[in-house]
């Protein structure tokens, strides 16, 4: 057992320390210090495990901190009129319900598994169990301080702040157990990368009710809550002994990792297909432009279906939300003072939608997948010229692209002000509208000139540039936090307006100076 341990936590850092040299070599100011003989130079393996041990221990907290302050906490407070410890334990427990089925922790196919179990020959049960423990430890030392922190705030006992981590774990347990069980009867393998249709329509089912029902007035009473969030212990504790006394890890393993290894043997191919069934096969396309309009044309055309027809639906959507909201206006009147209170500070919670609806990052995969992998071969196709014209050509049509849903966003908030009771100054409507079609200028510049100024893709379609990763998470967490903001409408829609501007020439010299050099394919 003790073997075993040390094996699996050494092969997981391992593959993580690399994975950390990998990326620091890919940071465009660090790579240049760094020797060719990277992975031999000790100092730096000792320093890729202290960071990985230190992101070890972060990755315990973070994810249960951001978890339960914005799905759980910074939702319910949205439901002003309901009670905060009732829609607390109701959302709660609808989520964990979810996770149990969505990470078992047990049933994920991983790449540290099939070098354990497959190629190393390692004891399945006795690495699956050891794992298994470590990621429900964590389940639970993770939830603990921030379950205690957030429960006592909106006054949840904290005996029973103590026990929701336990029962987060025995759900995840119930759920496992059960899985082991139907594999016995039936001999099917649970995959939670690759769920049912029936267990997805189970969780959406699960998110409505989560969020539907406080928003209907409707909470399950604390006292049903939290019994069966206390009942999920013991059922965990039953769980558990299926788990423990399971003996077919191996066979289950094995048809759990056999579709990783074709996975790992074509990447490449199966990227490719995927991507292929999102183009057009409509002979008819046709463009009468030339040079690279023709190609940009026929680009958009044969891609319709998910960057034209993703915003026609995302525009829809939105459209439907400001018609409901007048509606409600109109039958609750009550509501238009709240609504205008919040038209007046609530701008910068758009930042985080503009950027969820923006359709730059599926517009610049399909970019690379189809289009720029094969066309990036040759040398024509990287000449500073070639580049900058082609940037811009791609610009217009992200720009084109983004600024459906942006215009029925844009229009909706002033009419939304003017229906709610008005403002005294008219700048407000203008300012409303401009920071929406700002923000989408500014996310459709921002996701083109990453792309172009770190292309993150090598040959075989894969993501091999550390920094444009921290460059995309960045991006998340600053929109994130901005929903955190509350600033006067014409404040911040002005500072907006500005910085986008700013941000647009900004990026156009950048592109203009460095996109001939590092718009290639990455090795």
């Amino acid at each position: 057992m003790n073997k075993t341990l040390q094996i699996s936590f050494s092969l997981r850092n391992a593959y993580r320390v690399n994975g950390i040299l990998y990326s620091l070599k890919q940071i465009p100011l660090v790579k240049r210090a760094l020797p060719e003989t990277l992975y031999r130079v000790r100092g730096l393996k000792v320093f890729a495990r202290v960071l990985s041990v230190l992101w070890e221990i972060i990755s315990i907290f973070l994810g249960k901190f951001l978890y339960l302050l914005t799905m759980v906490v910074g939702i319910g407070m949205l439901y002003e009129t309901a009670p905060a410890d009732g829609v607390y334990l109701h959302i709660l427990l609808c989520l964990t319900t979810i996770g149990a089925f969505m990470n078992t922790s047990l049933f994920n196919p991983s790449r540290d598994k099939y070098y354990a179990i497959i190629l190393m020959r390692m004891d399945a049960r006795e690495y699956t169990l050891l794992n298994y423990t470590h990621s429900i430890l964590k389940v639970i030392i993770g939830f603990i301080p921030f379950t205690i922190w957030f429960g006592l705030s909106i006054g949840i006992p904290l005996w029973l702040c103590l026990l929701i981590p336990f029962s987060v774990a025995g759900a995840k347990m119930v759920v496992a157990a059960f899985s082991l069980w139907d594999y016995e009867k039936r001999g099917l393998v649970y995959n939670e990368n690759k769920l049912r249709k029936h267990f997805w329509l189970f969780a959406g089912l699960l998110l409505a009710a989560a969020y539907g029902l406080p928003a209907a007035g409707v909470i399950l009473p604390v006292m049903v809550t939290g019994g069966l969030m206390v009942a999920l212990i013991p059922a965990g504790a039953v769980g558990l002994w299926k788990i423990v006394t399971f003996r077919e890890y191996r066979e289950i393993n094995q048809q759990l990792l056999a579709q990783m290894v074709n996975q790992m043997d074509s990447v490449a191919q199966v990227t490719q297909k995927q991507s292929q069934k999102s183009i057009s096969a409509d002979a008819g396309i046709i463009s009468q432009r030339k040079g690279f309009e023709y190609l940009n044309e026929l680009f958009i055309k044969r891609h319709r279906k998910i960057l034209w027809s993703s915003s026609k639906r995302i525009a829809a959507i939105c459209l439907f939300f400001f018609i409901g909201i007048l509606l409600v206006f109109y039958f609750d009147p009550e509501i238009k003072k709240k609504t205008n209170e919040l038209l007046m500070t609530f701008l910068p919670y758009f930042v985080f939608i503009m950027y969820a609806i923006n359709r730059g990052s599926g517009f610049t995969r399909a970019l690379f997948m189809n289009c720029d992998h094969s066309l990036l071969t040759y040398s024509f196709f990287k000449r500073p010229e070639m580049v900058l014209a082609l940037f811009r050509i791609r610009l217009r049509e992200i720009m084109k692209i983004n600024l459906l849903p942006a215009l029925v966003i844009g229009t909706g908030l002033p009419v939304l002000l003017f229906a709610s009771g008005g403002t005294e100054n008219p700048l407000h409507y203008a300012v409303l509208f401009i920071s929406i079609l700002s923000m989408s200028m500014f996310f459709s510049v921002h996701y083109l000139t990453i792309y172009y100024l770190l292309q993150p893709y090598n040959a075989g379609t894969e993501m091999k540039s550390g920094t444009y990763q921290m460059v995309m998470s960045a991006t998340y967490f600053v929109c994130f936090f901005l929903m955190q903001v509350r600033m006067p409408t014409l404040v911040f829609g002005i500072m907006c307006i500005a910085f986008c501007i700013l941000y647009s020439i900004a990026a156009c010299i950048l592109i203009y100076r460095f996109a001939p050099k590092t718009f290639r394919l990455r090795t």
